[in-house]
């Protein structure tokens, strides 16, 4: 990330986030190589697997990135 941290909300906005898509292979000896980092990731939910996991990884992007601004009040 150091290498494009300029890059990045070069305005510097304030309450705003971005979901970025790693993409990410696996060799034989099970070593993890990044391959690609994409900031308009696919989120088609395509097969069982991605039904399932997309739509909780935006949940909790939203937890993370919307629920602080707005405090839930308790009555």
């Amino acid at each position: 990330m150091g290498a494009v941290a300029g890059k990045i909300d070069g305005k510097k906005r304030e309450h705003c986030f971005e979901i970025y898509g790693y993409d990410f292979m696996i060799d034989t000896d099970f070593k993890v190589w990044l391959i690609e980092v994409n900031t308009n990731p696919c989120l088609d939910t395509s097969c069982v697997h991605l039904a399932r996991i997309i739509p909780a990884m935006l949940d909790n992007a939203f937890k993370i990135g919307i629920d602080p601004m707005f405090p839930h009040v308790k009555r």
